[in-house]
């Protein structure tokens, strides 16, 4: 099995954290991890993938290792937090490659994608959303309400969703088995998230997060007109987005390959094997060697 190195590079001021693994001279894949956690929850994908592939897996602005900036010192939207990614790819001298997204992930995947300054090859989206249909209630209930109308009356809804029991949830709900999802995971978050300042972060782009719909017409089109190859492998039991989300992928790629895993948010907390192994089918048969 390859190493995977733990690498640091600044960014426009900002220290942004990032795992890599794999022959340099590889296909590119881009791995962005979702709310509430970091680059943390690949691990155990990252040295599976790096046999065939150069992975690189980040950790957002204000998450894992990266830097966090207080408010009055970073804008806390997903325009920037794409922007962070995309200057890392530019030190690295990367601007073709696949991304799996995840969860805040896919709005920040989606920014590079119809970035014309890069050429995704291929996408592999696990609870990495783009369609209305994705979203589940009651879950999105109290972001909606807060991201409308920010104020005394909405914040507690949102600050319960970085709350530690919501962070055990967002890893335990819908799980076959609960018993195969380490501790480890929603431990690890919450430390993070408690960090003095965190709170206000995640309120920010909890605001922001309209910003990511009102892309979703120009993303669809992308979709269209591209014809990107896309694999979506998600946790059919997923209570925060729901498998219609991953079906709706269809209407505008037809040849999408759709695999519904009995598993929750985190699939890859209980379903890695199968996982690795639809990606290494998938990619193998949509990228050429030299992508």
């Amino acid at each position: 099995m390859l190493p995977t190195y733990h690498r640091t590079a600044t960014i426009d001021g900002q220290r942004v954290f990032y795992r890599e693994a794999g022959p340099a001279e590889a296909p590119v894949v881009l791995l962005l991890h979702g709310f509430p956690t970091s680059s943390h929850m690949f691990r155990n994908l990252i040295p599976v993938l790096a046999d065939q592939y150069h992975v690189i897996a980040t950790d957002h602005i204000g998450y894992g290792q990266s830097s966090m900036p207080g408010i009055n010192d970073f804008d806390y939207t997903f325009d920037h937090l794409a922007e962070a990614t995309g200057g890392l790819l530019d030190r690295l001298g990367i601007s073709r490659f696949s991304i799996y997204v995840h969860d805040y992930g896919a709005p920040i995947g989606w920014r590079l994608a119809l970035n014309p300054s890069y050429e995704v090859t291929a996408i592999i989206t696990q609870s990495g959303n783009a369609y209305m249909e994705g979203f589940v209630q009651p879950f999105w209930e109290d972001l909606f309400a807060y991201a409308s109308d920010p104020g005394p009356a909405t914040e507690p809804g949102a600050r319960r969703k970085f709350a530690p029991e919501t962070t055990r949830w967002q890893y335990e709900n819908g799980a076959a088995d609960k018993n195969l999802v380490s501790p480890d995971n929603w431990l690890h978050d919450q430390v993070l998230l408690d960090r003095p300042g965190n709170d206000e972060v995640q309120l920010a782009l909890f605001r922001n997060y309209p910003s990511n719909i009102e892309g979703y017409p120009r993303l669809q089109e992308y979709f269209r007109t591209s014809q990107v190859p896309l694999l979506a492998v998600w946790g059919e039991n997923d209570e925060i987005f729901g498998p219609d989300g991953a079906r709706a992928f269809a209407r505008d790629l037809p040849d999408a390959e759709i695999h519904l895993l009995p598993a929750g948010h985190f699939a890859l907390e209980t379903h890695l094997d199968a996982i690795n192994g639809y990606i290494h089918g998938f990619l193998g048969r949509v990228l050429t060697p030299s992508e």
